[in-house]
């Protein structure tokens, strides 16, 4: 094989070489590139999440808002329980201390 063959062989290996390196390239992009209508996709997913979140965080103010309301109605509720039975126990002490003075006169 005298020179001029050799350049011309070396010549066709790397023209192989590099038709090949391409066209492996061009499948693996053709196989693995983001379609339009994949990307329309992604946008339409986004801002359905962005909706889920502000209406999960609308809910969850909503939940906080009604419990501290529910909270402050419950103490109340409590508060005027107390009063109530302490009110009861005051009547119950009179009415008890009324019967009292009322069976002593009697005998």
């Amino acid at each position: 094989m005298n020179r001029t063959e050799f350049v011309i062989v070396t010549a066709i290996i790397l023209f192989v070489a590099f038709a090949l390196g391409w066209a492996a390239n061009w499948l693996l992009h053709r196989f693995t590139r983001v379609r339009q209508s994949d990307l329309g996709e992604l946008d339409r997913m986004a801002q359905a999440l962005n909706e889920a979140e502000s209406i999960r965080d609308q809910a969850i103010e909503y939940v906080e808002t009604r419990e501290r309301d529910l909270t402050t109605r419950l103490t109340q509720c409590e508060a005027e329980l107390s009063a109530a039975m302490d009110g009861l126990r005051e009547a119950r002490a009179e009415a008890e201390y009324y019967r009292a003075q009322l069976q002593g006169t009697r005998q």
